[in-house]
């Protein structure tokens, strides 16, 4: 079963320096039907006005992602990290028994996009840590996010899978989902056809489905699947 989750039917936040769109509920964005998958809670579709972003803020128990579409952020903590996050890059902050940072566009010129995706721990209270990789880009499924690190994925404290999905023009992919798991694919850019239904730009979808799922694209597309508990 593929159930699909529009862009325009997602949550929207507007302010002066940032426009966000929200696929579950979050701040004053609330909808009892849409409060997450699995222990996926939050991917927010963030665009930062140039100059400005997150001032300084506390989470705790959190495993956050920071994945830039277009843009750098300027990432600071108390853990003592001082970074910059550019288009394609990764930022993974487990925030454990709590950490405290800031987020800003450094541009002063250009717009920030990032998606911002939280996912619960199955662990609470470990050590906060902070990671961040650039991936080469890879056509196909590429895995990035993981429970154990593995080939140099970045490590989460769930029993989570995120992959790049990269497709060309007329690209073709399948990724396994096997009995017992969910996933939620959501489309960074282009169009996907899975297993029939089409997502666009800022669409997902819930897919509860057993075997090999096909993923294909006529004009290519970017995308990203979590393979969740």
């Amino acid at each position: 079963m593929i159930t699909v989750r529009k862009n325009y039917e997602r949550g929207v936040t507007e302010l002066a320096w940032l426009h966000s769109k929200h696929t579950f509920s979050f701040g004053d964005y609330y909808d009892p039907c849409y409060r997450g998958v699995s222990a996926l809670r939050v991917i927010n579709d963030d665009h930062v006005e140039p100059g400005k972003g997150f001032p300084p803020h506390a989470h705790q128990d959190m495993e956050i992602i920071s994945y830039v579409t277009d843009g750098t952020i300027e990432h600071k903590d108390n853990l003592g990290n001082i970074e910059s996050i550019t288009a394609g890059e990764i930022q993974v902050l487990s925030a454990g028994t709590g950490i405290t940072h800031s987020e800003f566009n450094v541009s002063q010129t250009d717009p920030l996009k990032f998606l911002q995706i939280w996912i619960a721990p199955h662990e609470i209270g470990v050590t906060p840590s902070y990671q961040k990789y650039k991936f080469a880009r890879e056509h196909g499924t590429q895995l990035i996010v993981s429970p154990d690190g593995r080939d140099g994925t970045l490590r989460i404290h769930q029993d989570a899978f995120v992959y790049r999905v990269l497709l060309t023009k007329n690209g073709r992919a399948f990724q396994e989902q096997f009995d017992g798991r969910t996933a939620y694919i959501h489309v960074v850019s282009g169009v996907m056809d899975v297993e029939g239904k089409i997502l666009k730009d800022g669409d997902g979808a819930v897919v509860q489905h057993v075997g090999l799922l096909k993923l294909r694209t006529d004009m290519g597309t970017e995308a990203l699947f979590f393979d969740l508990p």
